[in-house]
């Protein structure tokens, strides 16, 4: 079996490396958090001391990281792309702009090796289940290659295209209406507390009508409480949704739904609640309509 690099060993990175050991792989793991390290001794991956030190001997080295700057900090800077050998495939499953991972994806195929841009949807929920959805773009045989690492991380591995950059370009087309998909739904119900409708039971109706969706469905239940638990932060949706406009951009094309959603989550954020849940971002339209207390 396969002896896979890891890095980035963070709420979802943790329980991919491990589903990636009851699988059989050998795993080395770093992260820049040493109490992230302190974690693999319970679950059966090699510690490694450095970038350099989890890409040497693997097959495929795996970056689980925060954005794509990060990525190019291990890669070039951390010595972990020299280190790979020759055969080996970098993986890169962070969510990051499509024109950063074509120029990531440049600078490793011109070394030899080989580059798969492979975002995940699915959070920390998928991560542990080993139910991630899982956006490939890589030449076939490449995808081919790796394609046995991605059964043991999600349940459903797409190959979406040849070109690195197009499985950041599904991602950022997925995040585009997940943020979307919240705000609007935070706009409904500060619209309906605003004139005293009980919130519970809009979440009721809605959820059965054909104005359902499924962030409807798991986020709505959660704006109706002050202070949820966290599963994806607000801070999340500000950096994604900041991908969103960026690739808008690039495409020359005209996001302003994005757009509008994208200041919502900022707003939140803005006022020291980025670390709250994103369904939180109902904090905004509750400011803005001036909804002091909610009707539940």
């Amino acid at each position: 079996m396969a002896t896979v690099g890891f890095i980035g060993l963070g709420s979802m990175g943790l329980p991919m490396a491990k589903n990636l050991v009851t699988r059989g792989f050998s795993v080395r793991g770093f992260d820049v958090r040493p109490d992230a390290i302190d974690n693999l001794n319970e679950t059966g991956e090699t510690r490694a001391s450095s970038p350099a030190d989890a890409a040497t001997g693997s097959d495929v080295l795996i970056l689980m990281v925060v954005n794509a700057g990060q990525a190019e900090a291990i890669l070039f800077d951390g010595g972990a792309l020299s280190a790979l050998p020759q055969r080996g495939a970098v993986v890169l499953m962070a969510t990051c702009p499509p024109s950063a991972v074509e120029a990531i994806a440049a600078r490793v195929i011109e070394t030899g090796r080989h580059f798969v841009d492979a975002p995940v949807s699915g959070g920390v929920v998928g991560a542990k289940a080993g139910t991630l959805t899982i956006m490939a773009a890589a030449p076939r045989n490449t995808f081919d290659l790796v394609k046995p690492v991605f059964e043991a991380l999600g349940d459903k591995v797409f190959h979406v295209g040849e070109r690195p950059g197009q499985g950041a370009m599904v991602k950022t087309v997925n995040q585009l209406l997940c943020g979307v998909h919240i705000a609007v739904a935070a706009e409904a119900f500060s619209l309906a507390g605003k004139v005293g409708v009980d919130l519970n039971v809009m979440l009721e109706i809605l959820s059965g009508s054909s104005a359902s969706s499924w962030m409807l469905k798991d986020r709505g239940p959660r704006m109706l409480q002050d202070e949820p638990p966290m599963t994806s932060a607000v801070d999340i949706f500000v950096k994604d949704l900041g991908i969103v406009l960026e690739a808008g951009q690039d495409a020359k094309a005209a996001l302003p739904l994005a757009a509008l959603a994208h200041q919502m989550f900022l707003a939140v954020s803005g006022q020291g609640d980025g670390q709250a849940d994103d369904s939180q971002v109902i904090r905004a339209y509750n400011a803005l309509n001036k909804n002091h207390e909610r009707t539940r």
